[in-house]
């Protein structure tokens, strides 16, 4: 496993069986301090159960994890106030109050407060900060679904965690709220050093949240690294457009940096509106699952470099 202690989940060889059915194969990961990781797979491909394991919700199989140090099977209470978990949906406590509620929860983590980090939130700056000040005073009961997932939010970080956990969480937010979570997000890992590790069917949002990417086909990691290094590694063809003399041109080709240095040898400044159009993120985890789906790789993928050979 790694050592490097800014690594704050570590997993090796992770397995994980349901009778004579094996969900999880050898999965191996890290993750460090202030780094946001974006579990994408297909339903059934195994991400809750590893994330349900990872929270301590589920005993593994065989593998080793370890999580902030420990590992999640005997984590004790001072381990889980250092753990944040966004859940799907969560629909107890509909006559509390947004305030009333955030505020008692937030009571349970004064405890396990420390130098490096005060525990919880304050009570109004995070309402603040999930967008539901106009709400401070409503009864849960009354909220949107908007809303309702906004709070979700903020219960999942009211103990300032320094490891995140996310299922689907922007399921139900429109684009205004999905926007604010974003910057959310960025500002947890970015100025709180919160490990955030999150599962979506958004590959838009994967794009812009991930500072990594794992994608899990049949149990199995078949794909690790950043969004830019995914779409590289996988594609094929670009198309290059561009304007000449009035005239909208494109050309397919597999080396477009040494299409475009030739094309403005030859044109110069007549070429205007130049594009280059690579695969999509969604392009290139549609491939990477073909791929492993077709059986072209025998053996199990551990690595970027193995499922791109």
């Amino acid at each position: 496993m790694t050592s490097n202690n800014n690594v704050v989940l570590d997993v090796a060889q992770l397995r994980m069986r349901y009778d004579e059915k094996d969900v999880l194969h050898d999965v191996a990961f890290h993750a460090k301090r202030g780094e946001v990781l974006v579990m994408l797979g297909p339903n059934g491909a195994g991400k809750t159960t590893t994330i349900e394991i990872l929270e301590g919700f589920r005993r593994r199989s065989a593998g080793k994890v370890d999580v902030l140090g420990a590992d999640p099977e005997h984590g004790d209470e001072l381990w889980r106030a250092r753990i944040g978990v966004v859940l799907q949906s969560w629909r107890d406590h509909a006559k509390w109050r947004v305030r009333e509620l955030l505020g008692h929860l937030g009571g349970y983590y004064s405890p396990y407060s420390t130098a490096r980090i005060v525990r919880p939130w304050d009570t109004d700056e995070l309402i603040a900060l999930v967008g539901l000040t106009e709400q401070r005073d409503a009864k849960i009961a009354t909220l949107s679904g908007g809303q309702r997932r906004r709070l979700d939010v903020a219960i999942g970080i009211v103990g300032k965690p320094e490891l995140l956990f996310m299922d689907e969480p922007t399921a139900g937010f429109d684009p205004a709220a999905r926007r604010d979570f974003h910057d959310l997000v960025h500002r947890l890992a970015d100025l709180e050093e919160t490990t955030v590790l999150l599962t979506t069917h958004d590959l838009d949002e994967a794009a812009k949240l991930a500072d990594r990417i794992l994608i899990l086909a049949g149990g199995r990691i078949i794909a690790d690294g950043s969004p830019e290094e995914l779409a590289a590694a996988t594609a094929g063809e670009a198309e290059v457009r561009w304007t000449r003399d009035g005239q909208r041109f494109v050309h397919t080709t597999t080396e477009s940096t040494k299409y475009v240095h030739e094309l403005f040898k030859q044109h110069g400044e007549q070429i205007e509106d130049l594009e280059v159009q690579r695969a999509s993120l969604e392009d290139t985890y549609m491939a990477l699952v073909r791929r492993f789906e077709s059986d072209t790789a025998a053996e199990p993928v551990r690595s970027l470099q193995e499922v791109t050979r």
